[in-house]
């Protein structure tokens, strides 16, 4: 353990960026916001817009799954 001290001073010094960080992000309103947009992206993924637009980029889906189902 020669060079305990420096393991310390790096453990201490991570620490404390780490609650800054912690700090300014709670501060800043930055959780709030992320579970608005999380909420918002929920709302819109079930809906029958991005639906129809995921059934827009991949039409063949449903001929996969039934080749699928015939093997």
């Amino acid at each position: 353990m020669k060079f305990l001290d420096w393991y310390v001073k790096i453990a201490v010094g991570s620490a404390m960026i780490g609650a800054s960080m912690e700090f300014f992000m709670i501060k800043t309103g930055f959780y709030d916001k992320v579970t608005v947009l999380e909420s918002e992206k929920r709302a819109w993924e079930n809906s029958p817009e991005a639906q129809a637009a995921r059934e827009a980029l991949n039409p063949w889906r449903h001929i996969d799954a039934k080749e699928n189902k015939d093997q």
